[in-house]
């Protein structure tokens, strides 16, 4: 119970959006998306317009009965530190000029115009909601590992994954970023570590049943360019009674590693070193992290997964394919190498090769604007998040200063939406019944009906 304790405490208000009116002589803003990306932006934006002569009203839409996005679902459940940053965004959404609307399907329950009509800036932050394909035959066999993280942090949409870790013993993750050390580090994690925390219940239950012994790391590029952080690989060296083995023949001479940015060149030397680091001489599980290898075929044999790789050498910092190949057989696959964006209006423009909202630094027309993963790919963390969407709030508001004499607009309240949206107070009953029940809801129904309790 202890994660949803601390998040409650944060979160308690006196309950006063409701009665607020939304006047027209203040400027509108519509944020869409209550991720990372959002809440910064709106943070960001009503301190600049705080000494406005018009007053800013702000109303943030989310899909989710609930908010924050990534954090609440992306994060893994044992990084606790990355998830106060709930603190901060709680204090967003008790600014009186700021009204959460939730379980709203902005494309769907609202229209790009009705929006263009009601507001006068509109802050497209919705992230990135589909995956980066292999594009091979029988790549359904593969899990996917945003799909997984969704599933282990109870999003709703991926509460329902087949998921089965008993009679697995080997997982295969492709992909070398922090999503896929965050997947290794959750397989080989004890089911008792992860207790207190807000992993969804049946995911812990799964895990505790799981056979997973072995988990090998597969990129297809060498040891400097690894996509994950040095916190994260710092993690995997660091778990308990969990052995490991770093395949690389990677020659790195001092001048290079010397040249290297910091970051980057502590990285490498920790990697490099970690394979001299003496273990425990029998560990109860192990990961592998393996170089230099692109997926090519993947195929069921009986009961296992066989994935076959084409290995590469490094020209620089492209990967290029040799004459040989390798098979790796498993018993579960994911792919981890990228996240994508989607369209969210159809009569706006989107880029279907990068999944993204093309934009002139953040803006997208004329009061439109995108800011995070929708405008600019899912790359970084959630500091450059913050970054860019300061950036896109300041532009904004200077638009907005040169809109002095635009039409009035009058904000939620002409949408006349009639589905049962959610408001902060909603999210504060899921809050206290998760708080008090010690388990994440998984499902709108469920969120829906603690919403409508009196």
């Amino acid at each position: 119970m202890g994660a949803f304790t601390r998040q409650l405490g944060c979160i308690k208000r006196v309950l006063q959006h409701s009665q607020v009116r939304y006047s027209s002589s203040h400027h509108h803003v519509c944020v869409i998306g209550s991720g990372p990306a959002g809440f910064y932006a709106a943070q960001h934006l009503l301190k600049l317009r705080s000494t406005s002569q018009k007053p800013l009203q702000l109303d943030m839409f989310e899909k989710l009965p609930v908010p924050f996005g990534l954090v609440r679902y992306g994060v893994a459940p044992d990084h606790p530190e990355v998830k106060n940053v709930i603190n901060t965004f709680t204090s967003v959404l008790k600014n009186k000029n700021v009204r959460f609307v939730g379980n709203i399907q902005a494309g769907q329950h609202v229209t790009l115009q009705q929006l263009v009509n009601a507001y006068h800036a509109i802050i497209l932050c919705y992230g990135a909601t589909s995956d980066r394909l292999l594009n091979l035959p029988n790549e359904h066999l593969i899990t996917s590992a945003r799909e997984f993280v969704g599933w282990y942090n109870g999003l709703p949409a991926n509460a329902n994954l087949p998921v089965n870790l008993k009679s697995c013993n080997t997982a295969l993750i492709m992909g070398h970023g922090n999503v896929a050390l965050d997947i290794a580090r959750i397989l080989l994690t004890s089911e008792s570590s992860l207790q207190g925390t807000d992993i969804a219940e049946y995911a812990l239950k799964e895990l505790k049943s799981s056979g997973i012994k072995k988990v090998l790391i597969v990129g297809r590029r060498g040891v400097l360019q690894v996509a994950f952080t040095i916190k994260e690989f710092r993690e995997m060296v660091k778990l308990p009674n969990v052995g490991w083995d770093i395949q690389t023949e990677d020659v790195i001479s001092d001048s290079t590693l010397e040249a290297l940015p910091r970051a980057r060149k502590r990285l490498t030397s920790l990697i490099l070193d970690s394979r001299k680091t003496n273990q425990s001489s029998s560990p109860d599980k192990s990961w592998t992290l393996k170089f230099l290898r692109s997926p090519e075929k993947v195929e069921k044999v009986g009961d296992s997964i066989h994935v076959t790789f084409r290995i590469n050498k490094m020209e620089g910092e492209k990967a290029v394919p040799t004459d040989k190949v390798e098979t790796i057989p498993c018993d579960i696959a994911f792919r981890s190498i990228g996240y994508k964006g989607t369209r969210l209006f159809h009569d706006l423009p989107f880029d279907e090769a990068t999944g993204v909202i093309p934009n002139n630094h953040g803006k997208v027309v004329d009061g439109i604007y995108t800011c995070g993963w929708a405008g600019q790919g899912p790359r970084g963390v959630i500091l450059s998040t913050m970054q860019n969407a300061f950036d896109v709030a300041k532009t904004v508001s200077h638009d907005l200063d040169g809109s002095e004499g635009s039409s009035v607009k009058q904000g939620f309240e002409s949408l006349n939406i009639t589905h049962r949206v959610t408001h902060y107070d909603d999210y504060v009953k899921i809050a206290e019944f998760e708080s008090k029940t010690g388990n994440k809801l998984t499902s709108i129904d469920e969120m829906m009906r603690v919403c409508d309790r009196t």
